[in-house]
């Protein structure tokens, strides 16, 4: 095995999570040349890895022109690349992977299209550990090359001295107190539909103030500013008093940095939580309404790593419901996850690694 193409073009959380695969086919191939095709905004999280010898990018000009895409469809023909992973597995990458003119392509089973590859892997509809079916769904491409005993199912971030040292610089500066634990705070999806209610948030937020004694973190964008300004002026001057409302990292690599500092993660599910993950930090993670828990709750130990679901607690609002129904109706069920559901849940993991 010479050159091998992985592809997983959409959002930070999946590149990030896909980069197992980079990662298992270095260790089986340590002589292989591992190319990683992602969209460009999510390269940060990829940076320093050492099982990724080249990071195609993925641009907006390849998807808004023909004459973009195409050429990149023969940079990708002229690397004469002996195996294809698509982990993306969508029309931009069918049409990628066709042009590669790769010797074998691996990517999922789907309907009208599995002519483009040479072996198309089944997807598994329930986990069979707790790696959960993200992990275990993306290992399965893997399954055609024999290479189990060379897996490496946990996503990892590589950061650099300097970054960590930037990192702990930053905190000192913003006067935090190192003699206690710090939480991060995921208070704000990646969207309207995958973020818990503001006032509901706050709950959450003041219990953590309340009862511990630690450092409280927010994780959102600038534009999402008024939003956290509203669950911040909902809590107590307590809770108040332990949030460093401003420290911020300036892109995407210096909050990797300032992660490493937590100590854990609570809040929306989203790329925080999974870059968390790969650092190693436990999390707690509050489900939206239409996500499929069993997807995405990675590591779940009870432990480490916990999550809620509505439907954990009110399965009968899901009967019958498919996911764009959920997703219409995900403000209205968002309304009957109220935080008192949460709370019993939260106090067991916040006791566990905050006491």
């Amino acid at each position: 095995m010479k050159k091998i193409l992985v592809i997983q073009q959409k959002m930070i959380g999946d590149v990030l999570l896909s980069s197992i695969l980079c990662n298992t086919l270095k260790k089986a191939y340590p002589e292989a040349r591992i190319d990683y095709l992602v969209h460009e905004n999510t390269i940060p999280v990829l940076e320093n890895n050492p099982n990724i010898d080249q990071i195609i990018r993925f641009t907006e000009e390849h998807k808004n022109s023909k004459k973009a895409f195409f050429k990149l469809g023969k940079k990708l023909r002229a690397e004469k690349y002996d195996l294809l992973i698509d982990a993306y597995s969508k029309l931009e990458s069918w049409l990628l992977s066709s042009m590669s003119g790769a010797k074998k392509k691996i990517s999922y089973k789907k309907l009208g299209r599995n002519f483009i590859y040479d072996i198309n892997v089944p997807y598994a509809n329930s986990p069979k550990t707790n790696l959960g079916l993200a992990i275990e769904r993306r290992l399965s491409l893997l399954e055609p090359l024999k290479i189990e005993s060379f897996y490496e199912p946990i996503p990892k971030l590589f950061l650099t001295e300097e970054e960590i040292q930037t990192a702990q610089n930053t905190f000192s500066d913003f006067g935090v107190d190192s003699s206690k634990k710090t939480v991060m705070m995921s208070i704000i999806g990646s969207e309207e539909k995958k973020t818990y209610p503001l006032s509901y948030m706050a709950e959450l937020v003041n219990f953590i103030g309340e009862n511990y004694n630690v450092n409280i973190l927010f994780n959102y964008f600038s534009k999402q500013i008024e939003q956290t300004k509203k669950i911040y002026n909902l809590c107590s001057e307590k809770t108040k008093s332990k949030i460093f409302f401003d420290l911020l990292g300036q892109d995407l690599r210096s909050f990797i940095g300032i992660m490493h500092q937590c100590d854990a993660i609570i809040g929306n599910d989203g790329g925080a939580i999974n870059m968390a993950k790969a650092l190693n930090k436990p999390s707690f993670i509050v489900f939206s309404p239409w996500i499929e828990k069993k997807m995405w709750a990675t590591f779940e130990d009870g432990i480490n790593h916990c999550s809620v679901h509505l439907n954990d607690f009110e399965p009968q609002l899901f009967t019958d419901k498919t996911e764009k129904i959920l997703k219409k109706e995900s403000e209205s069920l968002y309304q009957s996850f109220n935080p008192k559901l949460i709370l019993p849940q939260l106090i067991e993991f916040s006791t566990t690694h905050f006491c």
